[in-house]
């Protein structure tokens, strides 16, 4: 009798052989590391109202004495020895100006009015300092005020996506504050920032008369908008220049890809194609066609040249679901804010019609889902990299550190689960024969 239990007990205990005679093999599910199936919508806000949380928590509204630390709540005091109060993040910088917009468009969609309170805490703030630093930094122009870049913009990077969310938050909540500040944006960019003789804007940095792919955005996130709200076609026709103009000397149409840098007197020079400067240029292209009339001259090619770079796009997304930091480099990190970018635009572009929900659909579910990982309990967004800037050789891209408090990622991955969320509304996403497809049809 014990011997029949024993045998009994082994028998249960071994493992069932899988054959093609007794089970469907096609139909064995791989352990991926994560969901391999549609994004749950309710989990994607629990996950943003984390982030939410975290930078609510590193970006503190205030002013303090930077040598006592003491709190200045009487503006009138404000000192050459006055700071914004310390945290984890700053609250004027270009990663900011995506930042306030997502936090918008979050609380539209999410119906979370903590989202815009947010966004209009700090812009309000902001607002109300510049004029008190003003007068300090007339009476010594050698100080630097926490807010000059918003006084005396000097780039790009200091004007483009900031007046962008100022305009976005002006049509959510009328703020005459606002529109002296964006006026002045508007004229550094328009009229100030250096160009090349046909309108291209450049830099002088880090070599005379450079092109940086990041400058598209920067100059396109604000000149759509104005475009949008002055109803005027000139800053639509700046802003389809600008695409074309960057991609006429930095798009490898064999790739499908953006070259980071580009000089004027060095042609010739290593090309590097650098995740997120890509994700730069290819939001661009999905901000001005989501606000561009129909009939623009130019809707047509940058239409057609952003299907191309999409292609170049995903065809080198990785096993992980995720982007490289060289994007056609696969021994270079994954990195979570270009992958953030990419995933915005893919399913914002599916979201609009401008491509298939069928084509392109799995893809950025698979994104997704590897970048929710990256998102810890505490809010933090790891695997970005840092503030970069343009390299001449391979080891300085493939060893740019990364950070938690790199705030490039935020602003990205807040857009991106918004949009995942409309997807998932939008689309059926069904596992069929162990593939993500989107709404199937079974054809007799």
């Amino acid at each position: 009798m014990n011997l029949q239990k024993s045998k009994a007990a082994s028998d249960l205990n071994k493992e069932v052989k899988i054959t093609d005679s007794n089970s469907p093999l096609h139909l064995i599910q791989p352990d991926y590391g994560f969901t391999y199936g549609s994004p749950d919508a309710i989990e994607i806000e629990d996950q943003l109202n984390k982030i939410l949380q975290f930078l609510d928590e590193e970006t503190p509204v205030g002013l303090e004495d930077k040598l006592s630390g003491k709190e200045i709540t009487d503006y009138s005091q404000i000192t050459e020895n006055t700071q914004f109060t310390s945290g984890g993040f700053r609250l004027i910088s270009y990663e900011w100006g995506i930042l306030y917009t997502g936090m918008l468009k979050a609380a539209d969609i999410l119906k979370n009015k903590e989202f815009a309170d947010y966004t209009f805490s700090r812009l309000n703030f902001i607002a109300e300092v510049c004029p008190w630093f003003k007068i300090i930094e007339d009476k010594n122009p050698e100080f630097s005020s926490p807010v000059h870049s918003v006084s005396n913009p000097a780039s790009l990077d200091d004007a483009g996506t900031m007046a962008a969310a100022l305009i976005r938050a002006n049509k959510v909540q009328k703020n005459d504050a606002y529109l002296s500040i964006i006026e002045n944006y508007v004229d550094y960019v328009c009229n100030k920032q250096f160009r090349f003789s046909d309108g291209t804007f450049a830099r002088n940095r880090p070599y005379k008369e450079t092109l940086w792919i990041d400058d598209v955005f920067m100059s396109v996130s604000l000149l759509s908008q104005l475009g949008l709200v002055t109803g005027e076609t000139k800053y639509f026709d700046d802003a389809a220049k600008q695409i074309i103009q960057f991609a006429d000397r930095m798009f490898n149409s064999e790739l499908g890809l953006f070259a980071h840098g580009w000089g004027k007197n060095a042609p010739l020079r290593p090309k590097f194609h650098w995740g997120r400067a890509n994700g730069w240029a290819f939001m661009a292209m999905v901000e001005l066609l989501d606000v561009m009339p129909e009939s623009h001259k130019d809707r047509e090619a940058i239409l057609s040249l952003f299907h191309r770079h999409l292609k170049g796009i995903a065809a080198l997304q990785s096993q992980s679901g995720l982007w490289r930091q060289l994007l056609d480099k696969n021994d270079s990190y994954l990195e979570s804010s270009a992958s953030a970018i990419f995933i915005y635009c893919i399913a914002k572009a599916i979201n609009s019609g401008l491509i298939s929900a069928v084509d392109y659909g799995p893809m950025v579910v698979l994104a997704w889902n590897a970048l929710s990982k990256k998102i810890n309990d505490k809010g933090h967004i790891e695997g970005i990299c840092v503030g970069t800037g343009m390299g001449f050789e391979p080891m300085f891209y493939y060893n740019r550190p990364v950070n938690i408090y790199a705030a490039h990622g935020y602003g990205p991955t807040i857009l991106a689960g918004l949009e995942i969320i409309q997807l998932t509304k939008n689309h059926r996403i069904e596992n069929y024969d162990g593939a993500l497809v989107f709404d199937y049809v079974k054809y007799e």
